[in-house]
């Protein structure tokens, strides 16, 4: 069974004006997101600004109430659960922030900070917080004496390495990390990066990691779900994404990460989608990603397709939602000329 499992899980933001304040439309942020995380496994989720990810993320955790869906997190439907159920529940999920300088309390000391949930929840007596938490700070790489300290003292990596001592606390069994190295400078990425997938070993973590850095995301994730405008468009295992994309939004996405290799890099095919991103006020009838897809027809302006398997190799978890996937044989890339088979347009189309 999946420690977290999600179905058609929805966020929809009230769009209000006048005077009266009367909703005249709605943002659909999160519009029928399913996805599953096995325990021990890192699922990556990717894709621009503004595609919904991190409020895909609060919303699993109830930190924003979702509009519809549901949520299962060891056989507990989170979305029924009651406000007494959740505080318990949240000692098993916990999330690190994007931004280091934001989600710290300037006011508080370190401490008072890795030590706040212990205190909430009632874990053990004042000493052994205090011990807890100096255990707590050795294990991000911090010394006991930024105990006393407070945040404005730290730099950003550090800052960091303390919301991740204080997602730590309560030994969770899910951590939502989202986009925790985005914020930081590139000669420290890989240092908070090698220090949570160390921390995962040790302590049988299991992540959801957000970014839209897609060599961060195939270097730390066992799976990928790429999201555009609101909806997942594929899903499938790091390595098979990275080798084999199927939707054009992924080929586009992978397109544009730089490559180390000059020679290569100049060789190669970029993607450059034409348009801007939709409104999520206002998205596109059918396919989320057909105004901008180069290989849009008829079939995708009917109706959203959704996420069927690839039928690749034994054992292997792919799925795509296009009607016109690329499709790989051999090592050789081609797209079908006919719908997918599985992802058929409806009949009216």
């Amino acid at each position: 069974m999946s420690l977290l499992e999600v179905k058609g899980l929805k966020k929809h933001f009230p769009i209000k004006s006048g005077i009266l304040k009367r909703t005249t439309g709605q943002v659909y942020a999160v519009d029928g997101v399913s996805f599953s995380v096995e325990k021990g496994e890192t699922l990556g989720l990717v894709g621009e600004s503004g595609c919904g990810k991190s409020t895909t993320g609060r919303a699993v955790l109830r930190l924003i109430a979702p509009t519809a869906g549901t949520i299962i997190f060891e056989g507990v439907d989170i979305m029924a659960a009651s406000r007494a159920q959740m505080q318990t529940l949240r000692r098993d999920m916990q999330i690190i922030f994007q931004d280091p300088y934001a989600s710290l309390n300037p006011r508080m000391r370190v401490r008072n900070i890795v030590g706040e949930s212990l205190k909430i929840h009632n874990v053990g007596t004042e000493a052994e917080r205090k011990k807890r938490v100096f255990e707590l700070l050795e294990i991000v790489g911090l010394s006991t004496e930024h105990a006393e300290r407070y945040p404005h003292e730290f730099s950003g990596g550090q800052r960091q390495r303390i919301g991740i001592a204080r997602a730590l606390a309560l030994q969770p069994k899910l951590i939502i990390c989202d986009e925790p190295v985005s914020a930081l400078d590139v000669s420290i990425r890989a240092q908070v990066i090698n220090l949570l997938e160390d921390l995962q070993d040790e302590f049988d973590l299991t992540y959801v990691f957000i970014a839209h850095d897609l060599s961060v995301v195939k270097h730390t994730s066992d799976r990928v779900a790429v999201m555009y405008l609101g909806k997942i468009v594929e899903i499938s295992d790091s390595a098979v994404l990275y080798d084999r994309p199927q939707h054009p939004y992924t080929e586009a996405l992978l397109s544009a990460v730089p490559i180390p290799d000059p020679h290569t890099e100049r060789a190669r095919r970029r993607i450059i989608l034409e348009g801007d991103v939709p409104s999520p006020a206002n998205p596109p009838k059918g396919c989320v990603f057909h105004p901008r897809c180069p290989r849009a027809q008829e079939d995708c302006t009917a109706a959203m397709p959704a996420l069927v398997s690839t039928g690749g190799d034994a054992g292997e978890r792919h799925e795509v939602a296009c009607y016109f996937p690329a499709r790989f044989k051999d090592g050789e890339r081609s797209v079908a000329g006919e719908p997918f088979a599985g992802a058929s347009p409806p009949a009216s189309a």
